[in-house]
């Protein structure tokens, strides 16, 4: 902490080491009880974040007769789905470059089945009035270096190639939206991303499963998966589930298939939250529109407009603790609230004196190729998707509506694109993983120091198709 300046420290004085989705909301539900005894059903889905809470939304409007348990460790929503930043995005491939870079050919179903996701996404909401602040803004990523203009030209023009709408901001341009001194120039997506409220959008699909007729279970972990000739039989610590289907949404914790485990790791985000500003403040930044905001760095911010009129700001250094642990402790981390703090106040120096009031992490499941993949186990019985790195909200209804697909035994253009049906490459054992990842976080961190010129490491990782950018 000795390299933060004082006067940043001060604007940290009233946070509190709380969510601030959390924060006495009258729309949380009353929770479930647990699990005891034994049960059986059709469908039994293993976590109830998103992904679980669509893989049974979906799995009943298919087959309204269809019986579906879902059984949770902790509370609904209680991982990354209450917890992160709300940033809907249609990419299914953590960014458009991404995916490029790996499903070239495939890339134009992608991106359309990502817009068509976001708009089924959208219509589920009006569908069954969920109350979670559902705004479709679109989204800005800006340029904060000269270099990170480099190329937003020719990305735009293959973007709108492949179906996109996208446009690029020169600094004049970009100043009308928002005004920072930062800003050298933008990428703006018009109608790909939607902004909202992550818990309210976790209730809102919770009750729609009830709803349906799902039955949902918590603080009941799974222990074990007991495998018989024409079942599957989930244990828990006080009951049991007897299904003919198991769905695993359990993503960044430790996978019931240990086949799968080798290809996730979690990584710990952490974001600040403003006090509300006032009308000078707000008239001090313009941003209007409410636009998600992202920056072009390989180590990015992300950052928002709530309803309250807060700004949520987060991202820019990812934890990785030694052995892949995830823990209550490492919710909070005040070195990396007060680098946060910093940041913040060079992209908006008119804020000067505005105090942070809350401050959480949570861990995100990341892969290789930064993007979802999914896999069976047991004859198709049972399945999982995983790997989503942050960028979960909208891709983990596509992620549930194609895993549904391979335990249904559907065939369709999902299933038979080439990310649904390849693994990531598996990230090395312990400590080879642990030095793996520190020396590509400070390769990633030279990169940005110096224009975004990646050193013989990263081109190395580029070269194998692991590709680490953020």
């Amino acid at each position: 902490m000795e390299n933060i300046d004082p006067t940043v420290l001060r604007h940290l004085a009233d946070l509190q080491p709380m969510l601030y989705w959390l924060d006495e909301d009258p729309l949380e539900p009353d929770s479930h009880s647990a699990l005891i005894g034994d049960i059986e059903t059709d469908l039994c889905v293993v976590g109830a974040g998103y992904t679980g809470l669509w893989t049974a939304l979906l799995a009943k409007e298919r087959n309204p007769s269809r019986e579906v348990v879902i059984v949770e460790q902790r509370e609904t929503g209680a991982g990354a789905s209450g917890r992160n930043g709300g940033f809907c995005n249609s990419s299914l491939t953590h960014g458009f470059l991404n995916g490029y870079s790996r499903f070239r050919g495939e890339m134009k179903t992608i991106e359309r089945l990502g817009r068509e996701n976001l708009d089924a996404i959208e219509a589920t909401i009006l569908k069954y009035g969920i109350e979670c602040d559902w705004e479709r803004t679109g989204e800005i990523r800006v340029a904060v270096e000269p270099w990170q203009l480099t190329g937003m030209q020719e990305e735009a023009a293959l973007r709108n190639k492949y179906g996109d709408h996208v446009e690029v901001l020169t600094k004049e341009e970009l100043r009308k939206k928002v005004i920072s001194p930062r800003y050298l120039g933008a990428i703006f997506d018009h109608d790909g991303t939607a902004i909202l409220d992550p818990a309210r959008l976790v209730w809102g699909l919770e009750r729609v499963c009830i709803s349906l007729g799902v039955k949902i279970f918590e603080n009941s972990m799974v222990h074990s998966l007991e495998y018989q000739k024409d079942c599957v039989i989930v244990h828990t610590s006080y009951g049991s589930v007897k299904a003919q289907k198991v769905a695993l949404a359990t993503n960044v914790y430790k996978s019931l298939i240990r086949s799968a485990r080798k290809y996730v790791i979690p990584v710990y985000d952490y974001q600040l939250v403003t006090e509300p500003l006032s009308m000078e403040q707000l008239e001090s930044i313009g941003w209007q529109g409410r636009e998600g905001i992202s920056d072009s760095g390989n180590k990015f911010h992300y950052y928002r407009m709530t309803q309250e009129g807060c700004i949520l700001w987060g991202g820019f250094e990812a934890i990785y603790n030694f052995r892949g642990k995830v823990r209550q402790e490492y919710e909070v981390r005040p070195e990396t609230f007060a680098t946060l703090a910093g940041n913040f106040l060079k992209t908006f120096p008119q804020l000067e004196g505005i105090s942070f009031t809350h401050g959480w992490a949570g861990a995100i499941d990341t892969c290789t190729r930064f993007s979802p993949f999914w896999g069976s186990a047991h004859g198709g019985r049972v399945g999982y998707v995983m790997g989503y790195t942050g960028l979960g909200v909208a891709a983990t209804r596509f992620g549930a509506e194609t895993l549904l697909d391979l335990l249904d035994g559907v065939e369709n253009e999902r299933t038979q694109l080439r990310m649904v049906r390849r693994k990531p490459l598996p990230f090395p054992p312990e400590p080879f993983r642990f030095l793996f990842i520190k020396i590509t976080q400070w390769s990633i961190d030279r990169a940005d120091q110096r224009e975004g010129r990646r050193n013989i490491w990263l081109k190395t990782l580029d070269r194998l198709g692991l590709g680490f950018d953020s």
